[in-house]
């Protein structure tokens, strides 16, 4: 279909949690030399313009990256995801939030390397256009689900694959297990993270349920709500599903996701979740 725009999302109390455990699973993956691939599936523009009529016309980012990119008690556990948000606006006005892929630019080192994906007619040049004199970076214009076969494993045996789906159709529910699993045959070490919405618990528990019959062990499950569960109309969470997760990530995420809540939801609605869906 391809509808889907992340501008109008960006900067959210969803992005919020996926580019904090993006941040801290690099972090991880950077304490040995050893370079890495960090694979984007659905990477999205690259850079979003917060004062765009899109960013405007929802204000999402107002209850999310603005509520805690300058806070004066921040975490240090945001310290790295911070850094990337600090580093595209320089002045010290809240003017782009860095996606995916610029999070990761922002964090990766020389040796590491960078395959991102994207299919949207009108986001993919502006992604190919902020990589341009990348050397680490490759930008393609393709089914995000196809590079999980296409690109794995990576030479060095190490990395990082973020799937982030629109789910703007009911099947990428399916699509991504799928993907996972396939992936997952190939690099059965990678560390896998994969983003989703809670807009209808249901489907949330059919993918864990799914997820689980893979066989696949090592599968965390990290959540932020803002809002409690409902059926009406719109995302009141979302979460992290991560295989493979670095050793202290589950701590780390237990450390800052109270500090969260706190800062996105100042009436206290909602709730937060770390949890082993699979363990060892």
């Amino acid at each position: 279909m391809l509808s889907y725009r992340h501008s109008f999302h960006a900067g959210n109390h969803a992005d919020v949690l996926k580019h904090t455990v993006q941040s801290l699973i690099i972090q991880s993956l950077q304490e040995k030399e050893k370079p890495f691939l960090y694979l984007d599936t659905h990477a999205g523009a690259g850079r979003y313009l917060l004062n765009s009529e899109h960013a405007e016309r929802t204000g999402e980012y107002t209850e999310g990256i603005a509520r805690i990119w300058q806070h004066p008690d921040a975490p240090e556990q945001l310290n790295a995801y911070l850094s990337a948000v600090a580093a595209l606006n320089p002045s010290g006005n809240l003017k782009y939030y860095p996606g995916s892929p610029l999070i990761a630019r922002h964090l990766l080192r020389e040796q590491d390397s960078l395959e991102l994906t994207e299919l949207h007619p009108t986001d993919y040049p502006l992604l190919r256009n902020e990589f341009l004199k990348d050397d680490r970076a490759r930008v393609a214009r393709s089914d995000g689900y196809q590079q999980l076969k296409a690109k794995l494993p990576p030479q060095s045996r190490r990395g990082l694959i973020l799937i982030d789906p629109p789910y703007e159709i009911k099947t990428d529910y399916q699509a991504v297990v799928d993907g996972i699993r396939e992936g997952h045959k190939r690099f059965a070490t990678g560390v896998f993270a994969l983003w989703y919405p809670v807009v209808l618990r249901q489907q949330i528990k059919r993918m864990l349920n799914d997820l689980q019959a893979t066989g696949i062990r090592r599968i965390l499950q990290i959540e932020l709500a803002v809002r409690p569960d409902s059926d009406q109309r719109g995302m009141t969470a979302s979460g992290m599903i991560v295989i493979n997760p670095p050793w202290k990530l589950a701590a780390e995420m237990e450390a800052v996701l109270p500090w969260l809540h706190q800062q996105l939801s100042p009436t206290g609605t909602g709730h937060t979740l770390v949890k082993w869906v699979v363990p060892e």
